[in-house]
């Protein structure tokens, strides 16, 4: 199962959309400055999230929002 995710910066309220195979790990590591891009706009928190089957659909969705 992936999750198409919509995650907001506490920092500055912007919003960043991603995928992922495992949510929580990666709600993790963008709050312990794993993903370098965004590590300057820590702490962030979900807003939004989808669960789709397969990992081409969840990318597809993620493109849509986007």
């Amino acid at each position: 199962m992936y999750r198409v995710y919509i995650i907001q910066s506490s920092k500055d309220q912007r919003y960043y959309i991603g995928y992922t195979s495992n949510l929580e790990q990666r709600l993790e590591d963008h709050n312990r400055g794993k993903t370098n891009s965004l590590r300057s706009r820590r702490p962030f928190k979900l807003v939004y999230s989808e669960k789709y089957r397969t990992k081409s659909e969840a990318i597809q969705r993620e493109k849509q929002i986007k």
